[in-house]
């Protein structure tokens, strides 16, 4: 076994990598451009909104509220007029992501530390790199990509921003897989 003390190098190092590499996926290479598309007639969606002063959160609507209410006509009728909205919210104000890309590089060492720890306890300090490699490599996948899926299935995310997030996760993935096989003690 290996301490997740002892791999602190392995994590730090590879959460700056898989933060590098987002970077460059989101600035640099453009293929999630097109994750969102902008609403029709956005100036007046979003001077109707406004008029609502809705708080920062999560909703839906047509919003029922309890199973009971999901079986009444009243709920059916507004769900087959449409449209039926999921949206996030969020307070207006400068676009400062300093805050997110922190969030994101916490993140990031959080995932490194479960690899670090499932992978410390799998294998010794003189396993080979591609041991390493495999077991941090499933861990980071896990950590980086297998959640997604759950917004397309129940919140209809599109696939393709599923997929290409979950090619995101891959890379990150073989990038800590990686480090943790480069730097491993």
């Amino acid at each position: 076994m290996v301490s997740v003390t002892s791999l602190l190098i392995p994590i730090l190092v590879s959460a700056v990598f898989v933060f590098v590499a987002s970077s460059v996926i989101h600035m640099v290479l453009g293929y999630h451009k097109h994750d969102m598309r902008p609403l029709p007639s956005e100036d007046a969606a979003l001077e109707a909104l406004r008029g609502f002063t809705i708080p920062p959160g999560d909703y839906c609507a047509p919003y029922a509220g309890s199973m009971e209410a999901m079986k009444s006509p009243a709920f059916a009728e507004k769900i087959a007029r449409g449209p039926v909205v999921l949206m996030t919210v969020k307070a207006g104000g400068s676009m400062n992501m300093g805050a997110q890309l922190a969030q994101w590089f916490v993140y990031s060492v959080v995932v490194s530390v479960f690899a670090a720890y499932v992978t410390g306890r799998v294998l010794t300090a003189d396993a080979h790199y591609l041991q390493v490699f495999r077991v941090a490599g499933a861990v980071t996948f896990l950590g980086y990509a297998m959640a997604l899926p759950q917004f397309s299935i129940w919140y209809n995310r599109n696939w393709g921003t599923t997929l290409r997030s979950m090619f995101d996760g891959l890379i990150y993935a073989l990038l800590t897989a990686g480090t943790f096989g480069w730097l491993w003690p």
